[in-house]
């Protein structure tokens, strides 16, 4: 068989890579920039060790929903658990699609979360009871991530197979 004759599983399984590459990328991207202050703040005050990584945790997400989403369409395809489902070019080009959005804000959603993170560890370095304040910024951000894993999720499990 060539390429050619299963081209709806191909842009399937590139939807999927979108997911989990953009979403992973904007995760690691945002995880080593808030890492990069909750290192600075360590040096000066090991103790605030156990806050500062709880912020810079918080950019891991959008990695976990690519993951996620990348999961969600190798199972809808049948590739995790049996043989995977012929599909039309049309019908991968739909799950495509549905996996573009997670991948993209994934992408740019972990990027700006890791530096809202950073400045919200720069408020612990200085203020560290004022914690709980300082990670509703990072998590505003993380809204729009969870929405975009929402869209992808039902759009993955609309497209008719």
């Amino acid at each position: 068989m060539s390429i050619w004759s299963n081209l709806g599983l191909v842009y399937a399984l590139l939807g999927a890579a979108v997911a989990v590459f953009l979403a992973g990328a904007g995760s690691a991207i945002g995880v080593g920039i808030a890492g990069q202050a909750a290192a600075g703040v360590v040096t000066e005050d090991p103790s605030k060790f156990a806050k500062v990584l709880i912020m810079q945790l918080l950019p891991g997400t959008q990695g976990i929903y690519g993951l996620l989403v990348g999961f969600i369409t190798l199972s809808k395809v049948g590739l995790l658990g049996g043989g995977a489902a012929v599909l039309e070019p049309q019908t991968g080009l739909l799950i495509l699609a549905a996996c573009m959005p997670i991948g993209i804000v994934g992408l740019i959603s972990g990027k700006y979360q890791g530096m809202t993170s950073a400045a919200s560890i720069g408020i612990v370095a200085k203020k560290p009871d004022q914690f709980g304040k300082a990670m509703l910024f990072p998590a505003m951000v993380e809204t729009y991530a969870i929405l975009a894993l929402l869209i992808s999720i039902l759009a993955v499990n609309a497209v008719q197979i």
